[in-house]
């Protein structure tokens, strides 16, 4: 395992993480939270899941508090697979937002499950 991966692996140990299955059944239910996609501005730009807000990972600590100051508020992050959404997630929880998820699998497994992108 590489020191990325163990970094992850330890972030993972103290977030809460959920599913593309679950998070479609919410957005088709019209559930409120906020999706934000963490990954690089140029990922973002070639297609992003519908109705998400771009936030990237090099940014999201120091931008947090002004899009999302209630830290109260539903989160959920995602990005290319879910390992930087992990690591930001425990970021996030670390500056005390109290319910912020990581989408295991990111955007990869939303493409693989099918489900629309939409571009930008």
């Amino acid at each position: 395992m590489s020191r990325f991966e163990g970094l992850v692996e330890e972030a993972r140990a103290r977030i809460r993480e959920t599913s593309v299955a679950e998070i479609q059944r919410r957005m088709e239910a019209g559930e409120r939270f906020y999706l934000i996609d963490v990954r690089e501005q140029s990922e973002w730009a070639r297609g992003r899941i519908p109705g998400a807000n771009w936030m990237g990972k090099g940014v999201i600590e120091r931008d947090i508090e002004r899009a999302i100051p209630d830290t109260g508020e539903e989160i959920v992050l995602y990005c290319g697979g879910g390992h930087r959404s992990a690591l930001a997630a425990d970021a996030l929880q670390r500056m005390g937002y109290t319910n912020v998820w990581s989408m295991a699998g990111g955007i990869g497994e939303w493409f693989r499950s099918g489900l629309r992108l939409e571009q930008g």
